[in-house]
């Protein structure tokens, strides 16, 4: 939304000009160090994604699998230094939201709608899915040790819920540091054991097929939509880098992007290495008999597999933190600026105790793990990563036609074009067919 904002005389702060941004949670504290975008953007990105990848090598085959998967982490490591670039696009001005860049670049109309609702679909769809992840995992740890054993998956989700009520009233961004740092370490975690409890499978009982999952031409032609989506949802840290770049300091002499591209750049390298040894020792241990949750196809040793369900489920609380903090942002500058609310605890807790009640109640209506993540990961994950980055380079760059960057821009538009196309249809479809099985609130 808008910075201009409403005059107004508050007993509090302001709604306007300064004073706003220094009470919204993108850009009340501007202190956080290179490290703590590292592991904000491993908390970002290597959250519910990377348990999907080897369901997804099983729908493509291994060549292929791989091959996009990586191509993949390229495309998106450039786009991700696109908009780490952007963030001072103007001397003396920053862009804190990926939406203030879109407007400064096509204008306030044009920019605003051509990237809030994909960011907002982005951050919302993941904030869902986190939601089922979180209640999964969590109850898979509960019959593995038999506590809490029992009860249905939807009370789990419910938990998972209730502590985020708790989680998000955190008044900004670097003061989930602790909390981003601890999902970070949790993610690294749980890929390991992934990792390891897979190649210890593999070598006791080693597969026999290693073919795609379906046997039918339209099955194998969905399974691939499905598949480019759960990848594109692996690489969705980009509706919240510029907000992440945001809470660094900025000044002439050192700018916010060289400190950012440091933590990118460890971010990025721990992202692959933990998306290839969890997707190839997945999809060998099991072939294409692996869950859409590799850890749901683990089940020894017991506790090894416990545990990682329980660093799963501590991760996605602060992923879940991660990407609802710049919906908080805009859903609170929208209500002071134009509702003419007061910026007040008050608003937040209500604001945002609304947000995640709504998107809590969806989660235990449509729990889909693997459908959610190629629905999803098709219909705006794809934009934000691989196409709005882009885009806008070569609407305020405007580089010459077949540069380095006019090249590289226009061909992974045109690719993530193509994923945001199919991928839904995939997606779609694995809700569909397992629908046919669910009962509600079971």
């Amino acid at each position: 939304m808008g910075r201009g904002g409403n005059s107004g005389n508050r007993s509090q702060e302001p709604p306007n000009g300064e004073n706003l941004e220094s009470w919204l949670p993108i850009t009340a504290s501007r202190e956080a160090k290179w490290w703590y975008s590292a592991f904000h953007n491993v908390t970002a990105m290597v959250g519910a994604g990377v348990l999907g990848l080897p369901f997804a090598v099983s729908q493509l085959g291994w060549s292929a699998g791989i091959i996009i998967l990586v191509v993949s982490w390229l495309v998106t490591f450039y786009t991700l230094w696109l908009l780490v670039e952007m963030h001072e696009l103007v001397p003396g001005k920053r862009f804190d939201r990926y939406f203030d860049l879109g407007e400064n670049i096509f204008g306030p109309k044009v920019g605003f709608w051509m990237v809030m609702p994909q960011q907002l679909t982005v951050q919302v769809a993941s904030t869902i899915v986190y939601c089922v992840t979180g209640g999964k995992s969590l109850k898979k740890f509960c019959d593995m040790t038999s506590f809490l054993g029992g009860i249905r998956q939807t009370y789990h989700i419910l938990i998972f819920v209730v502590l985020q009520l708790g989680f998000s009233q955190s008044p900004n961004f670097n003061t989930l540091k602790g909390i981003s740092l601890l999902a970070a370490i949790m993610s690294i975690g749980y890929s390991m054991v992934a990792f390891v409890t897979s190649i210890v499978k593999g070598i006791d009982h080693h597969p026999s097929h290693y073919g795609v999952r379906s046997h039918t031409t339209p099955g194998k032609i969905f399974d691939i939509f499905n598949a480019l989506g759960t990848i594109a949802f692996a690489f969705a840290g980009h509706s919240v880098v510029l907000e992440i770049q945001a809470t660094l300091p900025s000044t002439e002499e050192t700018p916010s992007k060289k400190p950012m591209w440091r933590g990118v750049v460890a971010a990025y390298l721990i992202v692959i290495s933990c998306y290839l040894l969890v997707a190839i020792s997945g999809f060998w241990a099991f072939g294409d008999l692996v869950e859409d949750d590799v850890l749901l196809s683990l089940e020894h040793p017991n506790w090894v597999i416990a545990a990682a369900n329980l660093m799963v489920f501590i991760h996605v609380l602060g992923s879940f933190q991660v990407f609802a903090m710049p919906v908080f942002d805009t859903i609170e500058s929208s209500l002071v600026q134009r509702w003419d609310f007061s910026p007040s605890r008050t608003l937040r807790v209500v604001a945002r105790s609304l947000f995640v009640a709504v998107v809590g109640f969806v989660a235990i209506c449509i729990p889909f793990f693997g459908g959610l993540l190629g629905f999803f990961g098709g219909l705006a994950f794809t934009s934000t990563s691989y196409i709005l980055p882009c885009v806008l380079w070569l609407g305020a760059k405007k580089p010459k036609r077949w540069s380095f960057h006019w090249t590289a821009s226009l061909i992974c538009t045109i690719v993530g074009i193509l994923i945001a196309i199919v991928a839904p249809i995939g997606g779609i479809r694995t809700i569909i067919v397992s629908a046919k099985t669910y009962r509600m609130f079971s």
